[in-house]
């Protein structure tokens, strides 16, 4: 009764989201600022006061959230951590840094909006990607992508990471352009918290296929990262993915986007509307557009995270532990001696849930979420014990 397709179907296996008894949780990447009080007072006005709009769909175009987002982009340059704003209330002023300012404005058309970054990439996935060449990715990097290959049955290349555990940029430009394939990746990469300069990706896509489209997955940028925004003035065949569940704080209401030139939006919008025509509720996008008018808070909790990130790291490194430099907010470690799911076990028979991953290569590396320092303070007391 099955489709023989399903056989080629590896699910993503998320982090561990328990509900037999109360964590911290630091082991999916979760903020662990809540959002803006703006954002909880937009959601419940709309509730109160435009019931009838739960009853109806919504826009299908998200118009007013891609002008917002465009908004926010332009305010930051794509980059939270490193934006300077005059405070943290929504009325701050911000501008970004001035290595980030972007040679262009973003614009509304420029910005498709999907449920979460995942239904963005599955939109993505099957907009650019065939069954007739390898899509080039690195070995260890975001697990949906590998899943979204068996789901649309693209074949995949994967490129082992350097030693230094940062990508092998060289071999996959080459198996690209051996194959005239699209390259995809996550920068910062995931789980590894390693970020190229902009400018490395400048050079990637100068000597990529121009004929294929160029993924580059910010999720994390905003911790640490050089958004490629600014490249889309120079590359028509780039696709930025970003989301909203990071540094934004909606983890828990689904809201992702791209961003690119208005023909490869375009594109994405036919798969978009031939899957789901309103894949963006009406409570999501009230709650995404009081975010973005609250930039500064959530700039102020970037630059928190990054700080408490160094200071975890700082602390690791002093107790023996081999920890990756992140970009991002979460740090990649293990300790000699130490298996991996030893340390996650240890870890949450104290309370705290971190990433365990048993993929060979990677199995003795825990992932840790960086939380308030509150939490990091009482992560540190088990993992000295460690």
């Amino acid at each position: 009764m099955l489709a023989k397709r399903l056989q080629n179907l590896h699910p993503y296996v998320p982090g561990e989201q328990p509900n037999d008894r109360e964590y911290i949780k630091l082991n999916a990447n979760e903020n662990p600022y809540s959002p803006h009080q703006s954002v909880s007072q937009a959601v419940q006005d709309a509730a109160v006061n435009l019931p009838q709009k739960m009853g109806l769909y919504p826009d299908p175009d998200v118009t007013q959230l891609r002008e917002e987002i465009a908004a926010m982009l332009n305010k930051t340059g794509g980059s939270f951590w490193s934006a300077e704003c005059s405070g943290s209330e929504p009325e701050s002023d911000c501008k970004p840094a001035p290595q980030n300012k972007l040679p262009f404005t973003v614009t509304s058309d420029m910005i498709l909006c999907g449920n979460g970054s995942d239904e963005v990439l599955s939109f993505v996935f099957y907009t650019f990607f065939d069954s007739d060449r390898p899509l080039i990715m690195p070995q260890f990097t975001y697990s949906f992508y590998p899943v979204y290959c068996g789901y649309y049955d693209i074949p995949m290349k994967q490129i082992a990471l350097n030693a230094d555990w940062s990508l092998d940029t060289e071999t996959m430009l080459t198996e690209a352009n051996k194959t005239d394939s699209s390259i995809i990746f996550a920068n910062p990469n995931a789980p590894t918290g390693i970020a190229l300069s902009r400018e490395a990706v400048r050079k990637m896509l100068q000597r990529a296929p121009k004929d294929r489209v160029f993924i580059v997955d910010e999720a994390y940028c905003d911790f640490g990262g050089e958004s490629c925004i600014p490249l889309l003035a120079e590359f028509d065949n780039l696709v930025i993915v970003r989301t909203f569940s990071k540094s934004l704080s909606l983890a828990g209401m689904r809201l992702g986007y791209i961003v690119s030139s208005p023909d490869l939006v375009k594109a994405v919008f036919q798969v978009k509307n031939s899957f789901n025509h309103f894949p963006v509720d009406f409570i999501a996008q009230t709650a995404a557009k009081a975010s973005c008018k609250a930039t500064p808070y959530y700039v102020q909790n970037a630059k928190q995270i990054a700080q408490e990130r160094d200071i975890f790291t700082a602390f690791l490194r002093e107790h023996g532990w081999f920890v990756i430099d992140s970009a991002t907010n979460f740090v990649f470690a293990k300790k000699k001696g130490l298996a991996g799911r030893d340390v996650y076990e240890a870890v949450k028979k104290q309370g705290i849930l971190i990433r365990h991953f048993a993929t060979p290569g990677i199995e003795d590396f825990v992932r840790i979420t960086i939380g308030t320092p509150q939490q990091m303070a009482q992560l540190k007391t088990i993992m000295e014990a460690l």
